[in-house]
């Protein structure tokens, strides 16, 4: 998918919302838990009552590995489920050395095939730039977290600069806007303005709104530029709003909520 694509979905749906898929078999309702594909009937569900209010869904892997061969294969059914309008997103967090980076790209931009897979820095250009080298996908650098843990590391004094805002300024020349995402977390929103500054023109996939407390309005007010620019990740607080037989109903209404608040920012 491409930029272009991205935002006009954006601005025809006046939505940023990206739903997070991070299913867990001990939290979805117990009427579906002991039935053959209870993870495939509940993403089903809940990408049905949810699409015309997003622009994304983001699959988080983990809730899928740990299931071995059988995770592999709802993933893959959940993401053929997914309408090509919609930004797919491999939740991976991947980043080793370049050779083994370059398997890591082929599985999730060819084997299966997402949008968008999440990677981690640490290692440096080489472990990124096998996934830069695709045409028309994105790679979603962990840029800014909203995890306790981001004090060790991502707000490190180097220099007179964060070590978050070197990875920003330095792996934002390895690509462009148009295959660069950045991850900064909702619960960071203080930084946003300062982040704007440094990437002014790159899409930001901000979890942690909802369960996690992060401001919609704030992470609005300090992270929109002219292409909106904001994949706004929403998990748990939608996909488990109800726990009955009408659960799909309940996440289509959340969903709508964020959707109405988004639109709001959007035309002003």
């Amino acid at each position: 998918m491409t930029k272009d694509f991205l935002v006009s979905q954006i601005k025809q749906k006046k939505s940023y919302l990206c739903v997070g898929l991070d299913t867990d078999i001990n939290k979805i309702p117990k009427h579906l838990q002991h039935i053959p594909n209870a993870f495939v009937e509940f993403n089903k569900a809940i990408i049905d009552a949810t699409k015309d209010y997003c622009v994304s869904y983001k699959i988080n892997t983990a809730f899928y590995e740990a299931m071995g061969v059988k995770g592999w294969n709802i993933l893959e059914e959940t993401l053929h489920y997914i309408p090509s309008t919609h930004f797919k997103i491999a939740d991976a967090k991947r980043g080793d050395i370049g050779n083994t980076s370059a398997q890591y790209a082929k599985t999730f931009f060819e084997t299966f095939p997402f949008d968008a897979v999440t990677v981690a820095p640490y290692m440096g250009e080489d472990s990124i730039k096998p996934f830069l080298a695709y045409d028309n996908k994105f790679t979603i650098v962990l840029g800014l977290t909203s995890n306790m843990g981001a004090k060790n590391f991502e707000l490190l004094k180097v220099g007179e600069k964060y070590l978050y805002q070197q990875v920003l300024e330095t792996v934002a020349t390895w690509g462009t806007p148009e295959n660069l995402m950045f991850v900064i977390g909702a619960t960071q929103a203080n930084e946003l303005a300062n982040i704007r500054t440094i990437i002014p023109d790159n899409f930001l996939l901000v979890p942690g709104i909802g369960i996690q407390g992060g401001s919609l309005q704030e992470v609005s007010k300090f992270g929109l530029n002219k292409d909106v620019g904001l994949l706004v990740n929403v998990s748990r607080a939608i996909i488990y709003a109800g726990s009955t037989e009408n659960f799909a109903t309940d996440a289509q209404q959340i969903a709508l909520e964020y959707q109405t608040e988004m639109s709001s920012f959007i035309s002003e």
